[in-house]
């Protein structure tokens, strides 16, 4: 990636007042993201926003519990006047197709979200890892290209790798979430995988308790996460410094929260597994320091067959010619954390926590 030094297009749709009302929604629903999102590079911050704007705004209106029977379509129909350049009026529309144009976003991460939230809606089941992965890449998976996008990694093996750590943030959510999707009627560990461990998933279902036998699928579950998060790793190291460390910050936390469920004995039924603060602040400072340090060499890995169509679509819309983004010297890194967190889907009906 070697953007040029042309600066981003102007806005074209949002105007001061659509700038303040999506600025206004994150600073009341996520204080971290608003706070932290100040300290982005100015050409991103916008964007950054759009994009949460659409994750809460899509979030909000496919409540899986409790979905009006048109909120996809309104959705999709939504999108369409985004991509046509005619957004609806409101705090996220106009915004977003500034974001899409000047970024250019493809319409294909976007798509892919709404139908995974679709897949919630209509109560789907996954009976086997291939069927699981589709589902991660559409509703996190689609994320990561999202904001491979907005970086400009637009090259196949980097946009395979933001694939690849959305899809591993979305199973650590699951493995660390068994038990509160669990109370909501919600299973998404692959069912072969609790048949291969002695377990009927429709009888835990309705009874869900943990036992060795399902910390043995928990861990089964974190241990393709961490496959995954590796992979991530070789595509993060070729980011343009002022986003390595966030995204890298990402990644450590969420795989610490992974550590977290196996040190509570894989047992995610009885508790939720939480980072303590302590310890969010020493892996922050180590994503300082892994940020410096040079591309991993080696070959690089082909993109997940579920993430393969997010890959193409991001591969055959070139970035914009833009500048380098200037890396923030405090660089916080808190609203990479809530972007991803805003598609855990809020399996507990609340806001999600990381």
């Amino acid at each position: 990636m070697h953007p040029s030094s042309r600066a981003p297009e102007p806005l074209q749709f949002a105007t001061p007042a659509h700038s303040a009302a999506c600025r206004e929604m994150i600073r009341t629903g996520s204080r971290s993201f608003h706070a932290a999102s100040l300290l982005l590079p100015d050409e991103m911050r916008e964007g950054a926003y759009a994009l949460y704007g659409f994750c809460r705004l899509s979030d909000d209106a496919v409540d899986a519990l409790g979905a009006a029977p048109d909120a996809i379509p309104r959705l999709r129909e939504r999108l369409d006047r985004v991509f046509a350049g005619n957004p609806v009026s409101g705090a996220v529309d106009p915004p977003l197709a500034d974001a899409v144009r000047r970024f250019g976003i493809p319409r294909a991460p976007f798509d892919a979200l709404i139908e995974g939230l679709q897949w919630d809606v209509e109560g789907r089941v996954y009976e086997t890892e291939a069927d699981l992965d589709a589902y991660a890449a559409r509703v996190a998976g689609s994320v990561g290209a999202m904001m491979a996008a907005l970086m400009g990694a637009r090259a196949g093996p980097l946009a395979a790798r933001a694939c690849d750590l959305g899809v591993a943030m979305q199973y650590t959510n699951i493995a660390r979430d068994v038990g509160e999707d669990a109370r909501l009627g919600r299973l998404y560990l692959p069912r072969a995988w609790m048949r291969d461990a002695g377990l009927d998933p429709d009888a835990w279902l309705e009874a869900p308790v943990f036992t060795p036998a399902l910390g043995a699928v928990v861990a089964r579950m974190l241990m393709r996460a961490d496959q995954l998060y590796r992979r991530a790793d070789r595509g993060i190291a070729q980011l343009p410094a002022a986003f390595r460390p966030a995204i890298y910050a990402a990644r450590l936390l969420y795989a610490e929260i992974g550590a977290q469920v196996a040190r509570q004995g894989f047992d995610s039924v009885s508790g939720r597994a939480r980072v303590p603060a302590v310890r969010k602040a020493w892996l922050m400072a180590q994503a300082w320091r892994l940020s410096s340090r040079p591309a991993l060499s080696g070959a690089a890995h082909g993109a997940l067959p579920a993430t393969r169509f997010l890959v193409d679509a991001l591969v055959a819309q070139p970035a914009p010619a833009m500048r380098s983004p200037r890396r923030h010297p405090d660089g916080d890194v808190t609203w990479v954390l809530d972007l991803f967190a805003t598609l855990e889907r809020r399996k507990s009906g609340g806001t999600p926590v990381v």
